[in-house]
């Protein structure tokens, strides 16, 4: 077990899919439903989330195989749309772009919940550019696996004490976590562009 490589996996996904970030949405979502509800959705909605995240982990090279997608092309492009999240973080538009979803479907579970805000299109390429990584073995993507259910099991525990959590934090603890995170994926980000060119042979010694 790489342990390096499974911290840099678990920074990564806890990140882009921001559990901290999503916990106050959740609460919203689901105000005025019981306990047992609230508990039903937020189960519902990690584990569809999981799924779709695993897809991609295991399925997702075979994809970009079938569209004619090279690796060091999508490493780059999704190096990118991690650095657009990264922005997104900092400048809270993602939490205004997130917020402005919450009314948009009367079941949170499926959509927005699972999908886009648990498995959007960042957390997606995040998952097939750590386990196609140019030294990927089949136990580092066992590791990512592992390390992306770590970190929907925590979103799941977030959600479970959703309410003081909100309350301890405020919204402006909130907003210090996320554009803390935001720094995070920014340098995540540039590391996947630099590793996408130097696959290409365009840089070295990265």
């Amino acid at each position: 077990m790489d342990l390096a490589y499974a911290v840099t996996a678990f920074v990564t996904l806890f990140v882009v899919i921001d559990p901290i970030g999503l916990t106050p949405m959740f609460i919203a979502l689901t105000q005025g439903m019981d306990d047992a509800h609230r508990r039903s959705v937020a189960i519902r909605a990690c584990f569809i989330g999981f799924s779709i995240l695993l897809a991609f982990g295991l399925f997702g090279t075979a994809l970009l195989d079938a569209l004619g997608i090279s690796l060091p092309a999508f490493r780059i492009a999704g190096g990118l749309l991690l650095f657009l999240i990264a922005v997104d973080m900092l400048f809270e538009k993602r939490t205004e772009r997130r917020e402005g979803r919450m009314n948009e479907a009367h079941d949170p579970s499926v959509f927005p919940l699972a999908t886009p805000l648990i498995a959007g299109p960042g957390a997606m390429a995040s998952m097939i550019l750590l386990t196609t990584s140019s030294d990927a073995t089949l136990i580092r993507t066992l590791e990512v696996h592992v390390v992306m259910a770590s970190v929907i099991g925590v979103m799941l525990a977030l959600f479970m004490v959703a309410g003081p959590i909100e309350r301890a934090l405020g919204r402006t603890g909130i907003l210090v976590v996320t554009r803390l995170f935001g720094m995070l994926l920014a340098a995540l980000a540039v590391q996947f562009v630099l590793d996408g060119l130097q696959s290409l042979g365009v840089v070295s010694g990265v």
